[in-house]
């Protein structure tokens, strides 16, 4: 192996951890999913820092990275829905966004032409505060209490940042397939 796959290497690591910290949720097990939450956390910290410092960027971690932690972030909402620490609702909402993502990437893909993908900031700031969301939940549950009120403003930020990244790729990918511009820097 060349180091230069390092970084690949290490989100393929990151998309293991998911099957394992999903069922330390369910178990409700919190103190070691949140350890694995946390070394999910650093791997991505980590093959960002591999690829930028060393250029050591590709095609395949392109893809992977994202993946990752897409997988990352939605085996902790469903497993954090599962048990009941987070509300059904924005669990559906979650996933519901990103299948529109996903899926209107796919049409525009097939129906008018390949692009590289890019988060918008909207996009970074959900992500941002769904993981935050997830590392509070899971503090309260196994660690120490967090006062309910930083809970429930932590959902409904996540509610109102899931929407609007949500309807910011619609109106973003919609202009562009109506104006007819297959090229863009937008990715979920």
């Amino acid at each position: 192996m060349q180091t230069r796959h390092i970084p690949n290497l290490i989100s393929g690591l990151r998309i293991i951890l998911v099957a394992p910290l999903a069922w330390l949720i369910v178990d409700y097990r919190y103190e070691a999913a949140l350890l694995v939450f946390s070394v999910a956390a650093a791997s991505d910290a980590a093959d960002g820092f591999l690829a930028r410092r060393f250029d050591w960027r590709s095609r395949l971690g392109g893809m992977l990275d994202p993946v990752a932690d897409k997988l990352l972030l939605i085996a902790c909402f469903v497993s954090l829905g599962w048990v009941g620490v987070l509300p059904a609702w924005l669990v559906g909402l979650v996933i519901l966004r990103d299948v529109i993502i996903v899926s209107g990437g796919l049409c525009y893909h097939w129906l008018i032409a390949s692009y590289d993908a890019a988060p918008t900031l909207l996009s970074k700031l959900n992500t941002f505060t769904q993981l935050l969301l997830v590392l509070v939940v899971m503090v309260n549950q196994g660690l120490w209490m967090v006062p309910q009120s930083l809970v429930s403003l932590l959902v409904l930020a996540t509610a109102a940042t899931t929407v609007l990244s949500g309807v910011g790729y619609v109106v973003i990918w919609g202009r562009r397939a109506l104006a007819g511009h297959p090229q863009s820097n937008a990715r979920p």
